[in-house]
């Protein structure tokens, strides 16, 4: 059962999402560049952000904690643009240092739907591989059945789910080589497409057949790159490589917005004005004409 991500896609079938979700995260960059970071703050740099580059994005990804009200309170985000609302918390529940996936149903898509979204994005930090321990959760285990609660509940209610998985290293392991941090991104979107979500986002598996083997492993569910912070020209070329590779645009944030955390207002909006919008723009160009449409991905 896929439902309607039009509301989210251009006119073409297409995703050109702006992320503006981050809360810790947007926290510790403004407070690592030396600026202002109390949540007043958050919400400001939000307006700004979004005021600026929603009219270039098919869709912006928002949190209710310091972006959804204010934004929709200043009139920033375009109509032509659907909103799309974080369901997890932040920061989320762990377990020895682990992250710990839970599903809350009180943050399901009535209240997405109340807060004005049109879609549920919900984050799982995991690794697919962790192997079951003879004491304490199986962690692997409970994010995928919160990933199955939050997809069927939005089943359900009729309001798309877009799944977000990021791979972590286990407790005492050393960073991920690239050939096992690719095996794990297309793992985790094979496990995760099984369950029947509406959308992808999800990381770069490393280069372009390794995108070739999720366009392949997902089997019929769209899916769309995130930018993680990679610089723009790269993620520009990652983009491109990988909308070549079958998928249906991005869902990106700090590649497009994220020197604006260094500047003052008055240079913020500016910096957004231009270059992050020039960003989008070159972004979106990037995608027009590749890859697959949400559609003809989903047999719609």
């Amino acid at each position: 059962m896929f439902l309607n991500l039009d509301p989210i896609a251009d006119a073409n079938g297409r995703f050109a999402i702006l992320a503006m979700d981050q809360r810790g995260t947007l926290r510790k960059m403004l407070q690592a560049a030396g600026r202002p970071a109390e949540d007043e703050d958050l919400r400001q740099f939000k307006i700004d952000v979004v005021s600026a580059l929603s009219p270039h994005s098919s869709g912006v990804l928002l949190d209710v904690e310091y972006g959804v009200d204010a934004v929709r309170a200043a009139d920033a985000i375009a109509a032509t643009a659907g909103l799309l609302i974080s369901a997890e918390r932040s920061p989320g529940a762990t377990w020895n240092g682990e992250p710990r996936t839970e599903f809350d149903p009180g943050r399901g898509p009535a209240w997405v739907r109340a807060s004005g979204g049109v879609a549920l994005k919900f984050l799982v930090r995991w690794r697919p591989d962790r192997p079951v321990p003879n004491a304490g959760p199986d962690l692997a285990g409970e994010a995928l059945g919160a990933v199955a609660a939050v997809i069927t509940a939005c089943h359900l209610d009729g309001m798309p789910s877009v799944i977000e998985p990021l791979i972590v290293t286990l407790p005492g392991e050393p960073a991920l080589d690239p050939a096992r941090k690719r095996a794990a991104v297309v793992r985790s979107a094979q496990l995760l497409a099984e369950l029947g979500p509406d959308l992808l986002k999800l990381e770069w598996p490393g280069d372009t057949d390794g995108c070739r083997e999720v366009s392949e492993v997902v089997d019929g569910v769209p899916w769309t790159l995130l930018s993680a912070g990679v610089e723009f020209e790269a993620f520009v070329d990652r983009v491109g490589n990988a909308m070549d590779a079958g998928a249906s645009g991005f869902i990106a944030g700090r590649a497009i917005w994220g020197e604006a955390v260094g500047l003052d207002r008055s240079a913020r909006r500016e910096f957004l004005a231009t270059t992050a919008s020039h960003r989008l723009q070159a972004l979106s160009a990037t995608i027009a004409g590749r890859g697959r449409p949400w559609r003809e991905v989903a047999g719609r």
